[in-house]
């Protein structure tokens, strides 16, 4: 049974200009569809916990921060970054 992936609207809105403003748009596409997919799946198997029940899930070259609801099945992705491995943005 899968889980419903809800990215928040200012989550959504990063993730945007995330896009926008990289040399590699695939790559950032992939990742974000590589998110929702695990996040759909297993989001309690993937990523690791943080306080506040929240959670972190890093696929490069983004990471994200989600909070899920097992009972509503039910993950909200609260917040998206990119990375560069050994590096910074």
């Amino acid at each position: 049974m899968n889980f419903t992936v809800v990215w928040k609207p200012e989550a959504e809105r990063r993730l945007a200009t995330i896009w926008t403003d990289a040399e590699d748009r695939a790559a950032i596409a992939r990742a974000a569809d590589a998110i929702d997919s695990a996040l759909a799946i297993d989001p309690e198997g993937v990523g690791e916990s943080r306080s506040s029940a929240r959670r972190i899930l890093l696929e490069p070259p983004l990471g994200v921060i989600y909070r899920l609801s097992t009972e509503d099945r039910m993950v909200i992705v609260l917040t998206v970054w990119s990375y560069r491995r050994g590096g910074s943005n």
